[in-house]
């Protein structure tokens, strides 16, 4: 029982950590350098009001500011939806790559705490720009009429080249702050935490779960209040807000300076990742034993034993796999060795673990492409369909609208009843016929969300289809039910809940222990590949698919256009990428290693 409710924790952990934050390495990981923490008793508790609720205040801002803002750049900026998807796509890709950036200045440079304090402020930054976009009217378009309702922008003025640029400002200021906060909240928040005392280890435990209770409230709030405030009060207030408490979530976060305790950085992982390709290339000539599995490589391989446990708790045995690399790790001569057996020249000659840690990366690749276009689906929420929202009834009795980007909370929800079903129902029941720990395995996992990636663009493709012809057959009568949308949201949320939590799992089960901050961020330029290759795409059919007497498929009226055409483009490329997948899946070797316990026996996992 105790196990399950393990189990169902964290895949909860998991859904939040898909939305826009890093699942941080291990508690162990996180002090590295102990010997520089020990200085000072960690803040604990003491600092938590001041971390959580800095983290807080971001997120509502954050999320307020965008969460409405397709629906902002159509009636606002007058852009076509085409234009405005691909504004955000591309703004999400840039945001999504950003933090594998922060990380590394982070990680090598800066420390977690500088580089938060420096990223808050240039969110802060980005969100004022923002904010002024909908308060001067100099930098926005003059209004059209109709006012609030979606036409063809074809008569209304074009945003000019200064309005956008500011525009496009603030969104870089957004994405640098992005890129500092997001690698470095969580593992921040578990750095006030001694992991070596179980009052430490309840109290990360008890952190994990405070962050990710306040992830959702904050979710559902952004969806809903703040949505609505820009969609029928002001856009000015909607801004607004978000903005004053991202100021606020500055002043917090630096009252609890003294409190806190400040993990120096430990280096990058890069450079020993170069070491071992220039190894090997040094080395190329030299002729591999026949057999390179197994332990026996003593006098042949470079494999001392480890002796930083807190930050490598797994060793890596030499394996027949991307075989040419294990050259790096081959002892040429005597003088490759210092007297103490210690590695002479770092360029020249690498260990066993090294070698093996970059076949990891080396392998983990082609899974890691695959998952671009399945998440591809996912990207579609923010963007075609809230366009669909717009066109669709969206009243709750007389008086109250839904607001359009507010019909994600759907696919939220139905995680939120997924998730704790699957742990604690489903998984149980598997896991007696498999005899699998999960049940099923990390990569089927992933395989399965696929599928649901595909059957989500069809289910909208019908959709659209059927919203489209009563559109037009009855255009006097009432639009279709903004709920009609709901069972392709339900779709991509079940997609979410496979594809992200498996591939999240993936990466940090799959990479090397002390470059799994890496593994995350991998995970976050999975989104920005999706949303590239969705800018790409959407750019392409909106050029060549308009002919003289047919608009394109994505024009801005959707009654004339076809965007259920569109969809079943993206389920068409969701079933190529299917059986890339399989090919991928068939051909992968899960990392095998042994666990390091202090008194450095080696335990077979």
């Amino acid at each position: 029982m105790a196990e399950d409710e393990k189990k169902g924790t964290s895949s909860y952990r998991l859904y939040c950590s898909i939305k826009c934050f890093q699942k941080p390495s291990s508690p162990e990981q996180k002090h590295g350098n102990l010997a520089e923490t020990e200085q000072k008793k960690p803040g604990g508790w003491r600092a938590m009001p001041f971390i959580l609720g800095n983290e807080t205040f971001e997120r509502l801002a954050t999320f307020g500011l965008l969460a409405n803002f397709m629906v902002y750049l159509m009636r606002v900026f007058h852009l076509e939806q085409v234009t405005a998807a691909n504004i955000i796509n591309i703004w999400s890709g840039v945001t999504n790559f950003a933090p594998l950036v922060g990380a590394f200045i982070s990680d090598a440079y800066v420390g977690r705490f500088k580089t938060i304090a420096f990223a808050s402020c240039a969110a802060f930054l980005g969100m004022v720009t923002v904010t002024s976009t909908a308060w001067v009217p100099y930098l926005h378009p003059q209004k059209c009429e109709p006012e609030g309702k979606q036409q063809s922008y074809g008569n209304c003025e074009s945003p000019t080249s200064m309005q956008l640029g500011v525009l496009l400002l603030g969104l870089g200021f957004l994405s640098i702050g992005t890129g500092g906060i997001r690698p470095c909240s969580i593992p921040f928040g578990v750095d006030q935490f001694d992991p070596t005392t179980e009052e430490g280890i309840k109290g990360i435990s008890s952190y994990y779960n405070w962050y990710y209770t306040t992830f959702t409230v904050v979710m559902l709030i952004t969806l809903t209040a703040v949505v609505y405030v820009q969609d029928s009060v002001s856009w000015v207030l909607g801004f607004g807000i978000p903005t004053v408490l991202m100021l606020c979530s500055i002043i917090l976060f630096f009252i609890g300076t003294r409190i806190y305790v400040h993990v120096k950085p430990e280096g990058s992982v890069f450079s020993g990742i170069a070491q071992v390709f220039v190894s090997a290339y040094k080395k190329r000539r030299l002729k591999l034993p026949d057999n390179c599995d197994g332990e026996q490589v003593d006098g042949i391989f470079y494999d001392p034993p480890i002796k930083d446990h807190l930050t490598i708790l797994s060793k890596l045995p030499l394996t027949n796999q991307i075989r040419f690399l294990n050259k790096a790790a081959m002892i040429e001569k005597e003088t490759d060795l210092k007297p103490d057996g210690s590695c002479a020249k770092q360029w020249r000659l690498c260990s066993v673990q090294q070698v093996e840690e970059v076949k990891c990366l080396i392998k983990i690749g082609p899974i890691w492409a695959s998952s671009i276009v399945s998440l591809t689906s996912m990207i579609q929420q923010g963007t075609f369909t809230v366009s669909q929202a717009l066109k669709m009834d969206r009243h709750l009795g007389e008086k109250f609208q839904i607001p359009a980007s507010s019909i994600v909370v759907v696919s939220m929800i139905t995680i939120g009843i997924w998730l704790p079903f699957y742990d604690r129902v489903l998984v149980p029941a598997i896991r007696k016929v498999t005899k699998h720990e999960g049940g099923i395995t990390i990569l089927q996992r992933i395989g399965i969300g696929n599928v649901f990636s595909v059957l989500s663009m069809v289910v909208a493709g019908l959709v659209e289809r059927e919203r489209r012809a009563a559109a037009i057959s009855h255009p006097e009568a009432a639009p279709m039910s903004v709920f009609w949308l709901a069972p392709q949201l339900v779709v991509m949320g079940l997609c979410e809940a496979f594809v992200g939590t498996g591939q999240i799992e993936f990466y940090n089960k799959q990479f090397p222990d002390h470059m799994r901050s890496l593994g995350n961020s991998l995970f976050f330029c999975s989104f920005a590949g999706a949303s590239y290759l969705s800018t790409m795409v959407g750019s392409i059919v909106h050029k060549v698919t308009g002919t003289r007497h047919h608009p394109d498929w994505l024009t801005n009226d959707l009654n004339a256009g076809n965007l259920d055409y569109f969809y079943f483009l993206l389920a068409g490329m969701g079933v190529v990428n299917w059986f890339y997948f399989l090919l991928c899946a068939h051909r992968y070797r899960y990392k095998v290693s042994t666990v390091l316990n202090m008194g450095d026996k080696l335990i077979p996992l």
